[in-house]
């Protein structure tokens, strides 16, 4: 039996109630962390996991490095300063999950339908996301508590 075989099948995880018929599957799971280097010690070097180059995105003040294990991609996002959205989550909740990333064929046709559907949204427009996504973050509060972004690939 080859190694693929004995791999477990990925779940599918469904999205909530508002997000339904507006995300094709999960993109990412987001965990901040404090250090990038920790996180690239622990889940490349002792994990194995796959993990990309850091990259630096500005619009959101974060340094972020992308693992993948199996078909699940997990992005660890560092805060880049202390003023950072991150920043402000890991002095509040200290490190761990901080988002759940859906992805979707169009931002703006599923930030629409959000408002139509008056669900609370973080961000009103796209903005630029790592590596060339565009991005959208949904209120916690029209989620159950989590935080949720929406993740349109580049073509």
């Amino acid at each position: 039996m080859a190694a693929s075989e004995n791999q477990p099948k990925p779940q599918c995880v469904e999205a909530p109630d508002a997000l339904r018929g507006l995300v094709q599957g999960l993109h990412h799971v987001a965990i901040a962390v404090r250090s990038l280097a920790e996180a690239q010690e622990f889940y490349g070097g002792v994990l194995g996991l796959d993990l990309g180059e850091p990259e630096y995105v500005a619009d959101q003040g974060v340094n972020v490095v992308v693992a993948h294990a199996g078909g699940t991609r997990i992005e660890f996002v560092e805060p880049a300063d202390g003023e950072s959205p991150v920043a402000r989550f890991l002095d509040k909740r200290g490190p761990g999950l901080h988002h759940l990333a859906w992805k979707v064929d169009s931002i703006a046709e599923a930030l629409h339908q959000l408002s139509t559907r008056n669900v609370r949204l973080i961000d009103a427009a796209p903005r630029l996301g790592s590596h060339n996504t565009t991005i959208a973050f949904v209120h916690p509060s029209a989620t159950g508590g989590v935080l949720m972004e929406l993740v349109q690939d580049p073509d």
